[in-house]
């Protein structure tokens, strides 16, 4: 049994310059490699797209198996797409033009999308309402117009539509960030505009499609690591001037605005500050008393509790005192046996006295 054949070979497929990529199963075209186009299945029909990558140990997707690729594109599916791509502002134009007559104040067509090969045309709308639009008289219109191909309409989202559009972003980008390499669009939220000190006027922090700038997002992370080791707005800090309070963060400078007691601020590197509130906890700390030696000599380099030291005191006290009861008990017996000699030596006179009698 070839153990080959079983396993997926998973590619990534793009079907627009910047959009986003599906994978697919390619194990019926084994010869492909980034950049050849490929037709494939997908709910909008068939579709002609390029190979981007292949992808390295794929986990099975929750929806279901991967479709597969249904060949390998020719010339002329490449030609094909090229003549009805061409039709497609045509279409736009058309459908505009309808949707007025129709009074669809509220719809903006933005764009149209032929398939490669002209079965199905999609048009894009976008609607300032907000909610659906009943759009089948147009589609019905429009399907009249175009008989050969399945018309469809699609609404897309305010970010889709500047994608689309393209020109310059808010910043004075020459083209936005959307139309240039953001192949999904990754949720935004006003905390991120927080986070990194970002004025909340909303000509700074909105882009051309009227919600957040994607780009908030792009160094949200970095800031969120680099706070973690700074004190925050408010908190009291010891510094080689003396002590202050904060009152400017700089992340990505480890640095943070000071505010004297004096009444001025300056500018110190992380290095430079320690927090007030961890000085007062190692003064306390350092100042409480031992309670880690119960019994023994302490030599860790702190006190031991009052209460350990009172009965070290009582302790020493009453062998003081057993002492000094001992002595007194031992005092006149002590005085008895002043002057007697060691057991096993007489005295020297007597010894003397005795020898002396026995040479008379």
């Amino acid at each position: 049994m070839d153990v080959q054949a079983n396993i997926q070979t998973i590619v990534g497929i793009r079907f627009q310059k910047v959009g986003k990529i599906y994978h697919f199963d390619s194990n019926t075209c084994t010869d492909l490699k980034p950049g050849d186009f490929v037709v494939v299945e997908t709910s909008r029909g068939r579709q002609l797209g390029e190979v981007v990558h292949f992808v390295e140990d794929p986990q099975p997707p929750p929806e279901g198996p991967w479709k597969p690729i249904q060949r390998k594109a020719t010339p002329q599916d490449l030609v094909l797409r090229q003549v009805w791509h061409k039709k497609e502002l045509e279409a736009t134009i058309e459908c505009r033009a309808k949707a007025a007559e129709l009074r669809l104040e509220a719809v903006k067509i933005v764009a149209s999308e032929f398939s490669f090969d002209g079965s199905r045309l999609s048009f894009l709308f976008s609607s300032e309402a907000g909610d659906k639009q009943d759009l089948r008289g147009l589609r019905r219109v429009m399907q009249r117009i175009y008989p050969q191909s399945k018309v469809e309409m699609h609404q897309i989202g305010p970010r889709d539509v500047a994608k689309i559009l393209g020109g310059m972003g808010a910043c004075g980008l020459e083209n936005r960030c959307c139309s240039m390499f953001l192949t999904d669009f990754s949720p935004v939220s006003i905390k991120m505009a927080k986070e990194q000190g970002i004025s909340l006027t909303p000509s700074e922090i909105t882009g051309m499609c009227g919600r957040l700038r994607c780009c908030l997002i792009y160094e949200y992370e970095q800031y969120v690591e680099a706070r973690k080791e700074l004190p925050k707005r408010g908190k009291r800090v010891i510094t080689p001037l003396g002590e202050g309070k904060v009152v400017d963060v700089l992340p990505l400078k480890q640095a943070v605005y000071v505010e004297l007691d004096t009444g001025v601020q300056h500018e110190f590197l992380k290095h430079e500050i320690q927090p007030w509130d961890e000085l007062e906890a190692l003064k306390q700390k350092a100042q409480a008393p031992c309670d880690r030696h119960e019994g023994g000599e302490c030599d860790c380099g702190k006190n031991k509790p009052a209460a350990q030291e009172n009965g070290a005191d009582a302790n020493e006290q009453e062998a003081g005192a057993r002492e000094a009861g001992a002595g007194a008990i031992q005092g006149p017996e002590a005085k008895r046996n002043e002057g007697r000699p060691p057991e096993g030596k007489p005295r020297e006179g007597r010894g003397k006295d005795r020898d002396r009698g026995k040479k008379r």
